[in-house]
């Protein structure tokens, strides 16, 4: 069992903010430089007071985490404005790689499945650390997901990250927070359907970053966005899966299938995926291996073919009945209809960071 410690990286004093090199979960991120080392690292700061209470959830997660699997903490800052409002600014460790999602437009929209061994492999030890510690990520996707220069894979975002059990005390169960973010077409169908939170959820979200890097598109496809509640209702309720890459190998679709299965107690744990053949074997091998238990739905054309919905009325009342029979209880049915109020961006966390009410 991992053992939590903390990174004894030392937190700059005198620092000067760069340009913005990104955003995330209600914060914008920033490189920076330590002016006592010259050394470059990450600013992540945040103005609004749901984005405070996102970085502190951050700072909370992070503390207590020390993995080469994981970006490093450096420190924190904590600062009041004349108004008083509170300022809170995160250091973290600079990857100059950049994120997954990065890497995989810079290189032609799409990855080799060469090299998404090599990542999902960094991406479950992560995880593996992570789920050790009691910690449900809750986020994982490409852009979650930085690279080093020398191919090192640690995951990052922890805005939205869970601990649902605190190992320190024994393994004991700590009650969750009502609230649970993430993106929702990663998120699994379980956590859309409002039900208890397990590491099961990081492991289809794993399924989704996979097919990520391997099509250069979001998981659902594109075409998913034009009906918001179509979309989440077909992630949570019916039995589709998303499109798998039809270029990948046997074991590649057999890795996904364990990893992207609807029963959350039937899905693969981290530690199985480290052993299945897409991780543990060369890519060569995989080329040539048939992987005989892979589920005739998986590798049928019927899941390959992409999932369209229209805006007519007869769409929007098969969604209303489909609502009001999957879901059925009052508080489910306030949660969707809370949604479909308002707009959606299916492919951002920062809108969706509280998806339980």
């Amino acid at each position: 069992m991992a053992e939590f410690s903390k990174c004894s990286c030392p937190q700059p004093t005198k620092w000067l903010k760069g340009k913005m090199i990104g955003s995330g979960s209600f914060g914008s991120i920033y490189l920076a430089m330590d002016k006592a080392t010259g050394g470059l690292f990450v600013l992540k700061s945040t103005d609004s007071e749901a984005g405070f209470k996102c970085l502190e959830n951050e700072v909370e997660i992070f503390e207590n985490l020390d993995s080469p699997y994981i970006v490093k903490f450096i420190g924190k800052d904590l600062s009041f404005e004349a108004n008083g409002k509170r300022k809170l600014n995160l250091f973290l460790e600079y990857m100059t790689g950049g994120s997954l999602a990065d890497v995989t437009e810079k290189f032609g929209g799409s990855l080799d499945e060469e090299v998404i061994c090599l990542y999902t492999k960094g991406i479950l030890k992560g995880l593996k650390y992570l789920h050790e510690n009691g910690i449900v990520h809750c986020d994982l996707k490409c852009k979650n997901i930085l690279l080093g220069t020398s191919g090192e894979i640690k995951l990052a975002d922890f805005g939205c990250a869970k601990r649902i059990k605190d190992n320190k005390v024994k393994g004991c169960t700590k009650s969750l927070s009502k609230s649970i973010g993430g993106t929702p077409l990663w998120m699994a169908p379980e956590i859309l359907r409002n039900e208890e939170l397990d590491f099961a959820a990081d492991i289809w979200s794993l399924g989704c970053t996979i097919i990520e890097m391997a099509m250069g598109k979001t998981p659902w496809g594109g075409d998913i966005c034009t009906n918001p509640l179509a979309a989440v209702l077909k992630i949570a309720c019916s039995n589709e899966m998303p499109q798998f890459p039809s270029h990948f190998s046997n074991v590649g679709l057999d890795f996904l299938a364990k990893c992207l299965e609807r029963d959350s107690k039937k899905r693969w744990k981290v530690e199985q995926l480290l052993d299945h053949p897409f991780v543990s074997k060369s890519t060569e091998k995989i080329k040539n291996l048939e992987v005989a238990s892979t589920p005739a739905s998986v590798l049928n054309g019927g899941i390959f073919s992409g999932m369209e919905f229209s805006d007519d009325q007869s769409s929007s009342d098969e969604d209303e009945s489909m609502s009001r029979n999957a879901l059925s209880t009052r508080r489910d049915r306030e949660f969707w209809i809370s949604i479909r109020g308002g707009k959606m961006d299916l492919e951002s966390s920062e809108s969706w960071i509280n998806v339980r009410n």
